[in-house]
């Protein structure tokens, strides 16, 4: 019987540099700065409560679209996924590997976000975690810098321990590829559609982004490169993600603030 093709997008395999560095040592430093983070951020008060409508929205959002994230990773199934929401004026959001998220109000604010298009930013920064590009980065460090000899010693993970707590703590200001980025862009309508949120939004996303780049650029958007190529990839896999959507159970209008 012939294999039944999955729906969805395709973006092959994982990058083979991803395996050069243990996923367990890159999600321990990953918890930790993130811990860090908070409590710098709880300090100048400016890490929202749990009753804050705000974070109550991105954690009923988060609900609907982790449960898709095992099928594109299988440690994500034991991720203690975290989301928190920080007062600052930057137009940021991120997930860490390991499953810590957390957003800036600027984000929210400034660009006025509805759920479908905050999904869309959610599923986009996951999918950076589940294809492991942090990792990837890092691979690709340790084989520059350890040379040839640590391609043929794959299980001599010693050395790679070392070049993991070298670089461990560029795992907040790492810069992705732009082949990251189309992976995290499709993956994330991926994830947004089949947890029930229009992946349409993310063509109207990115024309926001465009704009507020126009004034100043946002920090997400000087790692994240926006244009005309990047909307046209996205409506290109619209046929491939649209039914998803469609046949997805829907958020309630009253499940978030």
């Amino acid at each position: 019987m012939p294999a039944v093709a999955r729906e969805g997008v395709d973006v092959g395999g994982n990058s083979a540099f991803s395996k050069l560095v243990p996923a367990e040592e890159i999600e321990q430093s990953a918890a930790q700065q993130y811990a860090q983070m908070l409590a710098k951020a709880d300090q100048q008060r400016a890490l929202a409560g749990k009753e804050h409508p705000q974070l109550q929205r991105l954690r009923a959002i988060a609900r609907r679209i982790i449960p898709y994230a095992n099928e594109w990773n299988p440690r994500a199934r034991n991720w203690q996924w975290e989301v928190n929401l920080i007062g600052s004026k930057q137009i940021n959001a991120f997930c860490m590997p390991g499953g810590k998220i957390a957003f800036y109000t600027g984000i929210l604010d400034t660009l006025k976000l509805t759920d479908d298009e905050v999904a869309m930013v959610m599923g986009h920064e996951i999918a950076h975690a589940l294809r492991e590009h942090a990792r990837e980065r890092m691979g690709k460090t340790a084989a520059t810098g350890l040379g040839a000899n640590l391609l043929s010693q794959v299980l001599g993970l010693g050395q790679v321990g070392q070049t993991v707590t070298q670089y461990g703590a560029q795992v907040l200001t790492l810069k992705f590829s732009r082949e990251d980025e189309s992976e995290a862009d499709l993956v994330g309508l991926e994830l947004a559609a089949r947890a029930g949120y229009d992946p349409r939004a993310g063509i109207s996303l990115w024309r926001k982004m465009s704009a507020a780049n126009k004034n100043a650029p946002p920090q997400w958007l000087s790692t994240h490169p926006a244009g005309d190529t990047r909307i046209a990839d996205m409506e290109a896999a619209m046929p491939q993600v649209v039914p998803l959507y469609n046949k997805a159970q829907k958020p309630s209008k009253n499940a978030t603030p």
